[in-house]
């Protein structure tokens, strides 16, 4: 890999080299934390887990043909070369670092409260109209995702469009000092992990982070139907430019006709004064805010219009996010990777645009701090006023919700304490012709709900 020689990797992780000093010359040819995927001649940076010593498959590594270790154990006298360093969480982003200003190359990157992913996917489309695009793989946007994402990059790539999700205080500074965005674009301040930033402010905050890092000469583009980042001034000498349906808006559109589950048609109008109609193929409104964070790119990056547009229309679906699922029998949108009250919200209103029966299946939405009862209450009262037929609960906290829906005597209601519970009665509540939304937050594992309404 460019530049990755063990000399230059113990150098920037400030470690200490233990093996044959001949072999500080040669480049390693990946990075893995996973010592099931290691290669011929990668390095193995043995990141623990909360349950398990990463150290102990330092030997099944070395078989598989790892060429170097990077421990915060002091191995001792071993037969193979390894680095010592005080932290190999640090070390691997040390390490990115290293390999990403390896690369002249442009970056995007995107942070906010809810839609990085689909804005991320949405950016990329816009851009791959012109350029080698590399982005964020799935969802890997942590102090792990990030590394390994940014490992993948090689000299076809002109741009690379990274995500970065945060839930503590000074993990955006550790993530955007490794990828030095030549483009920051902040998607919102919603209230997803309230239960450590306490307010919107210090999300906002935190979020802002990015913009330290953005390189000289760089851009900042910014939601400006956001009530806080709407109020953001100029960074670093840069002033931001916005998107949204405001008319205040620089990147704005209007017109916006929703297609049902089809997706919506709206006209975008850029700064130049120019303005094109385009179709954002997957339903539901925020959609609308991600083409124009895209267009907003693309823009900037030199796309045409009819670049921005053929970007935007050529947009694929992902699976857990806004994924329109059609089986014989059932339209299941699937948006279960992750939920907060914004984005749960957002779900709601495009299950709402659907032509039938309207079922929600709806579980606990996590780290809401101390409001985490009020908050599932007032999606359950959402989807009443939404006209939602049908609402299924599933979780401790999912019961508040299925609380605020029982509001409104019109919605039939059932809570369940576990997806288990929901499996058994699901044929006596699904009916054929249903339309589906299944969403919640990443760690009650809905996807195997998704699987199941497709064997229906």
């Amino acid at each position: 890999m460019k530049n990755l020689t063990l000399e230059n990797i113990t150098r920037v992780c400030r470690g200490t080299y233990h093996g044959d000093p001949a072999k500080l010359c040669q480049e390693v040819s990946g990075v893995v934390i996973d010592s099931r995927k290691v290669e011929k001649d990668n390095l193995f940076v043995a990141i623990d887990g909360e349950n398990v010593n990463a150290h102990r498959f330092i030997p099944d590594t070395i078989e598989k043909g790892a060429l170097c270790v990077v421990s915060h154990e002091d191995l001792g006298e071993t037969d193979f070369p390894y680095i010592l360093v005080e932290s190999t969480g640090q070390a691997l982003l040390d390490i990115a670092k290293l390999y990403r200003d390896s690369f002249d190359i442009k970056v995007v990157g995107i942070t906010g409260s809810v839609g990085k992913t689909s804005t991320k996917e949405m950016i990329a489309s816009v851009l791959a109209q012109k350029y080698k695009v590399h982005k964020t793989l799935g969802n890997f946007n942590n102090e792990w995702g990030l590394p390994l994402t940014i490992f993948q990059l090689n000299e076809e790539h002109q741009i690379a469009v990274l995500e970065m999700g945060v839930n503590h205080f000074g993990e955006m500074r550790r993530l955007s000092s490794v990828a030095s965005p030549d483009i920051c674009v902040i998607t919102n301040i919603g209230v997803a992990h309230l239960e450590f930033f306490k307010t919107r402010e210090g999300i906002l905050q935190e979020k802002s982070q990015m913009i330290q890092d953005m390189k000289a000469g760089g851009s900042i583009i910014l939601n400006g139907d956001d009530d806080l980042l709407s109020q953001m001034g100029p960074v670093k000498g840069a002033s931001p430019v916005f998107f949204g349906t405001g008319d205040g808006n620089q990147f704005r559109a209007d017109g916006i006709e929703p297609l049902g589950l089809r997706g919506t048609a709206c006209n975008i109008h850029l700064p130049d004064g120019s303005s094109f109609p385009v179709i954002v193929p997957l339903p539901g409104a925020h959609m609308i805010s991600n083409a124009l964070a895209g267009a907003a790119v693309g823009y900037t990056m030199g796309l045409s219009a009819e670049e921005i547009k053929a970007g935007i229309e050529g947009l694929p679906s992902m699976p857990g996010r806004n994924n329109i699922i059609k089986t014989d029998r059932l339209i299941i949108l699937d948006d279960c990777y992750n939920a907060n009250p914004i984005s749960t919200k957002a779900a709601i209103d495009v299950l709402s645009m659907a032509i039938g029966r309207k079922v929600a299946i709806l579980g606990n939405m996590g780290e809401l701090g101390s409001d985490e009862c009020a908050l599932h209450r007032e999606v359950g009262t959402y989807c009443a006023e939404k006209g939602i037929d049908v609402v299924c609960g599933i979780g401790d906290l999912a019961k508040h919700l299925v609380e605020g829906a029982s509001t409104d005597s019109t919605v039939e209601t059932h809570w369940f304490e576990s997806k288990a519970d929901f499996l058994a009665e699901m044929k006596d509540i699904i009916q054929p012709g249903d339309n589906v939304l299944v969403k919640a937050s990443h760690g009650m594992w809905f996807p195997e709900l998704v699987e199941s309404l497709q064997s229906f």
